[in-house]
């Protein structure tokens, strides 16, 4: 898995591994909001933010809810590009738009929207982002500050 600096959204790679398939050979659903995550994990720590360290100052990003489509599957060995585009920030929240693309012929295999919420790690009740993280996700996109 590694990061791609071209301009856009954030976006990494990864591969399609025998365990993320089903028995027909394809993409499990659910595996597609895994690869989701795994982005929005590395835009965190691209921003200079890292989930173990969070933690330890009593912060936590939760999934509070999530929408996927599916438009055609992955197979063993793809390569697929998985971006995460803030398109929202509240002061406890950020909406992602997130895509699932082929590599090889760029075809779109998975779309969705995520809205994850900042909680307290002692008691999961919803915090303010630190200011420095809001404003490092409002540099993302134009009008979210």
């Amino acid at each position: 898995m590694r990061a791609q600096n071209e301009s856009g959204p954030f976006a990494i790679r990864c591969r399609v591994y025998y365990e993320d398939t089903d028995a027909g050979g394809i993409v499990y659903y659910v595996n597609y909001l895994k690869f989701m995550e795994r982005a929005r994990t590395e835009r965190l720590r691209d921003l200079g933010f890292v989930q173990s360290r969070l933690a330890a100052e009593n912060l936590l990003f939760v999934v509070h809810s999530s929408e996927a489509r599916y438009w055609a599957p992955a197979r063993l060995d793809d390569e697929l590009q998985v971006n995460a585009e803030v398109v929202e920030l509240g002061r406890a929240r950020v909406r992602f738009r997130q895509q699932v693309t082929r590599v090889g012929d760029g075809t779109l295999l998975c779309e969705g929207h995520v809205l994850v919420a900042c909680v307290r790690a002692d008691n999961f009740k919803p915090r303010a982002m630190p200011v420095a993280m809001r404003t490092a996700f409002a540099a993302d996109g134009p009008g979210l500050y």
